[in-house]
């Protein structure tokens, strides 16, 4: 387990894991997954059943993760779309850190 995955905080947010998010842009999809533990991984290809989907180009994924911040993004579609109730609370807390 994660040292930030313990006491009570932790447990709180164990309570919304395991989590998987689903980046899609025109090219490809990318699943970033947190096991219940906290441990985090990234594949790609397809992704089945996802808590969160974004969905967006290529230039406005790769300049938010770079920035964290919508300022200067490119001109373009941005949907993202909480799938699951996990992934709709999760979303919601960490939206801002992700620049979405």
């Amino acid at each position: 387990m994660t040292p930030n995955l313990r006491g009570l905080f932790g447990g709180l947010v164990r309570g919304y894991l395991p989590q998987v998010w689903a980046f899609s842009t025109e090219g490809e999809t990318v699943a970033l997954s947190v096991d219940r533990e906290g441990n985090a991984s990234v594949r790609s290809g397809d992704v089945s059943n996802p808590d969160v989907l974004i969905q967006t180009s290529h230039a406005i994924l790769a300049h938010i993760l770079r920035t964290r911040s919508r300022v200067g993004v490119p001109p373009g579609p941005l949907r993202a779309t909480p799938v699951t109730p996990k992934g709709d609370a999760a979303f919601r807390y960490l939206r801002g850190r992700f620049g979405l």
